[in-house]
């Protein structure tokens, strides 16, 4: 058992420069950030910060240790609800304030039901105090990484807060 009990924050990475996001992370005491993203890239210049090597990169220099967790990416198929979604409201992936519900219903059914809170505190080193959970959207509420927050604040008791540009 832990005898610490860690503080969750999310973060998305779009609305960010990255001066920002990294100052963000050290404000906030992160020390362990987990990558929760299907794939590790963000297309364009504005965001190449974010992208897999280059992210682990500056977290190292910062001692932020990484994680990835993949089992808690959703899937092709779950993303693919909500891509529907979007395009019946007419929203940009990057506009969206919320996620739709069958989305929600998706990555529930297909990750969430399988993922075992406890295991993400197993994985994180013993004095971890403060994990990022990460992804790129703006909105915690248009990101899944606040789906697995919301799930450990329950399960585990755990603090959240998210992170705004």
């Amino acid at each position: 058992m832990r005898a610490i009990k860690p503080k969750i924050v999310t973060i998305g990475v779009y609305g960010f420069d990255e001066a920002g996001f990294f100052l963000r992370l050290q404000e906030a005491r992160v020390d362990t950030f987990c990558d929760i993203r299907q794939r590790r890239g963000v297309r364009g210049a504005t965001y190449a910060f974010a992208n897999s090597q280059r992210l682990q990169g500056r977290l190292a220099q910062l001692g932020i240790a990484y994680l990835y967790r993949k089992d808690l990416a959703p899937t092709k198929s779950v993303r693919s609800r909500q891509v529907e979604a979007d395009r019946v409201t007419k929203t940009a992936k990057r506009r969206r304030t919320q996620l739709g519900a069958a989305f929600v219903e998706a990555y529930e059914n297909e990750c969430l039901s399988h993922f075992q809170s406890q295991s993400l505190l197993d994985d994180l080193e013993p004095n971890a105090q403060v994990v990022a959970l990460f992804c790129v959207e703006r909105e915690p509420r248009a990101c899944h990484r606040a789906l697995v927050a919301d799930k450990l604040a329950k399960e585990l008791d755990l603090e959240v807060e998210h992170i705004l540009p």
